[in-house]
């Protein structure tokens, strides 16, 4: 009935706002006598705010066909290099030849955000690095057939996909992931696995919950775990290739993620209104822009989303070693030859200040030479991946932190390392994304 309910009014929604961008296209058309009238602007202004925020949305494109490679622009083509049920590994293949630049997989979140959240993240990476990513599928769109998804099956893509990028090679994991990609590391490390990766860089993820506890680690811990089972999985409505598939629906993690800003995201409206009426199309575009991005939302498969938060917000049972991922404990102290990056917002108010720290201190038969901790003054959860802090400040730490532990590369990058000129993508001030 929830998700029925919600298709229903976003139905409803949908032709509104059609009919308001319509009626607002009308009000400032200069062939229309009214369009000179004096409220005539600040209508139309209203109703494309309205239409803007009530239009439907699906999966975003990444849009990087080019990068800056020694201040020559090449093409970049965007590669499906493994296809699999819930996810893909895409592969940015540049235009380039004769360079042996660091492999990177991102993990990407499953959230409720599609993996282009992280545009910026792989934008920046690309001139000097060869970038995958974790492509995940919205689980609406996943037949019944095709089974479940748990974490257990995400740790399980994560060392699949490090395997098809190969030995050598290094992990990033931004927000949610830093767990699972932690548990797949401890893993193969025990297990001796050849592609187990050089570095693993975790940036604002909750490795262990009990540390600086968030608003967010407080609802997954205040409430039992049966409330969640009642009142936040629904079922994928006919129409979809999902029809039936059990989920958390990305519409509610877009809700609470609305809900914790909720002035914010009021005043950055009232905000996009005053600059459409202004004339001001940049400040307009770039609030627009950003919301494209944050409405876009996906399903998790209820299994998933009941095991995170059961395993890493309730019994933080990785951070514990109590955590089984096929037949074997997953022990931290199993990892003792990769490199542990930990960078932390200062602002963060999703991933508290500690809780990605703390998975330097759970491996502790890893040297303290191979292990490294940033602390980004100012940034807030979304600014430590995306925007300026991320590619001025961060971004040349995990440049640097990936080079010196990669003994392919034999010249470490420049203290001061080149900007990649972009469309800027501007987090609205105050706003945080998962």
């Amino acid at each position: 009935m929830l998700y029925t309910a919600h298709e229903m009014q976003r139905a409803w929604l949908a032709g509104m706002g059609a009919m308001a961008k319509t009626t607002s296209d009308w009000l400032l058309n200069p062939a229309n006598p009214m369009s000179y009238a004096g409220t005539s602007p600040v209508m139309a202004r209203a109703l494309e705010v309205f239409a803007h925020a009530a239009a439907p949305r699906g999966k975003p494109p990444f849009g990087l066909s080019a990068t800056i490679v020694d201040g020559v622009s090449v093409a970049v083509n965007e590669e499906i290099v493994l296809r699999k049920p819930f996810g893909q590994l895409k592969h940015f293949s540049r235009a380039v030849s004769g360079r042996k630049d660091p492999r990177v997989l991102i993990v990407a979140p499953m959230s409720g955000h599609y993996a282009t959240l992280l545009r910026g993240t792989v934008e920046r990476l690309l001139p000097d690095h060869e970038v995958y990513v974790t492509d995940w599928r919205d689980a609406k769109q996943v037949p019944v057939s095709e089974g479940h998804f748990d974490l257990n099956d995400y740790i399980d893509y994560i060392i699949e996909f490090a395997g098809v990028v190969g030995p050598g090679s290094h992990m990033l994991a931004v927000c949610q992931p830093a767990v699972p990609a932690y548990a797949a590391l401890a893993y193969m490390s025990g297990q001796n696995d050849p592609a187990t990766p050089l570095t693993l860089t975790m940036m604002g993820g909750p490795v262990d919950t009990r540390k600086a506890p968030t608003s967010v680690d407080d609802l997954a811990t205040q409430r039992p775990f049966a409330w969640f089972e009642q009142n936040v999985i629904a079922t994928v409505p006919a129409g979809y290739p999902g029809a039936g598939r059990k989920v958390y629906p990305g519409f509610l993690q877009l809700a609470g993620f609305m809900s914790m800003n909720l002035a914010n995201h009021m005043k950055s409206h009232w905000e996009l209104f005053k600059h459409l009426v202004a004339g001001d199309d940049d400040s307009a575009d770039a609030t627009k822009a950003f919301y494209e991005e944050y409405r876009s939302v996906s399903d998790m498969t209820a299994e998933f989303y009941l095991q995170t938060i059961d395993v890493v917000f309730q019994r933080q049972a990785i951070a514990k070693g109590e955590f089984v991922h096929r037949g074997v404990r997953i022990d931290p102290a199993a990892i003792d030859r990769t490199a542990l990056l930990a960078i932390e917002g200062e602002r963060d108010d999703i991933s508290g200040l500690g809780q990605t720290k703390a998975a330097l201190d759970l491996a502790v038969r890893l040297p303290d030479e191979k292990k490294q901790y940033y602390m980004a003054e100012g940034a807030g959860h979304y600014g430590i991946f995306n925007g300026r802090k991320w590619r001025d400040s961060i971004a040349p730490i995990v440049e640097r932190f990936i080079r010196s532990h990669d003994p392919a590369q034999l010249t470490p990058l420049p203290a001061v390392i080149k900007v990649v000129p972009r469309v800027e993508l501007a987090p609205v001030p105050g706003v945080e994304v998962a």
